[in-house]
């Protein structure tokens, strides 16, 4: 099982932790890293995009000219795709981007991105962060007592929203719940942060 320093706040060491090794030591699967990452960009979409079809655009509601005797194209209305200000053919339509990969496809993807940073070096474990108040100045000194000064995702334990509040105005800091850890903000950030709670919260959940 692969070991990582333990630290408190203020950057001193505080002996070491033991990791899970099915969860932090796997051989990581860039494909399925791959798939993930697409899946929740894809998901992120808001699909909004929409043009007027000939039903939606106004005006053209009568024949512009009758059909025989003009010696012109027959013509149904001035609305129509190939009259200028007419509707659009086969334009983007409202729509949901979203789908799912299988369960255990996206449990091995975040199990090999979080195997990836351990391999890498750039995980950190901190016993706990606790502060008097929800300051941000007060989180961004505990950020630069463990060193760290690119981006970094941070993972608290379920119900520290005073530290989650503390966090969230810091340039570059990214902060979730043990439970909303996953695959796109973990290869986003330089430095992935856990508190010792979260870490088992994060280890029952994916072991």
């Amino acid at each position: 099982m692969p070991n990582v320093a333990l630290y408190k706040q203020d950057g001193s060491q505080n002996g070491d932790v033991q990791l899970n090794d099915n969860v932090f030591g796997i051989a990581p699967n860039e494909n399925v890293v791959f798939d993930a990452v697409i899946m929740q960009r894809a998901s992120m979409r808001q699909g909004t995009h929409a043009v007027k079809n000939r039903s939606a655009v106004s005006g053209g509601g009568r024949k512009p000219w009758r059909q025989k005797g003009t010696g012109r194209a027959r013509q149904g209305s001035i609305r129509a795709p190939q009259w200028r200000g007419g509707g659009t053919v086969f334009g983007p339509t409202p729509r949901s981007y979203s789908y799912k990969l299988p369960k255990k496809v996206r449990r091995l993807a975040i199990k090999s991105v979080l195997s990836q940073k351990v391999a890498d070096g750039n995980i950190i474990v901190v016993d706990k962060f606790d502060f008097d108040q929800p300051k941000t100045k007060l989180f961004a000194e505990a950020l630069k007592s463990l060193d760290v000064h690119t981006k970094a995702l941070v993972v608290l334990e379920e119900g520290n929203d005073q530290v989650a509040r503390a966090a969230r105005n810091i340039e570059n800091v990214s902060v979730v719940a043990a439970d909303g850890i996953n695959v796109l903000n973990v290869v986003a950030n330089d430095k992935l942060i856990l508190t010792q709670a979260a870490l088992s919260q994060v280890e029952e959940a994916l072991a």
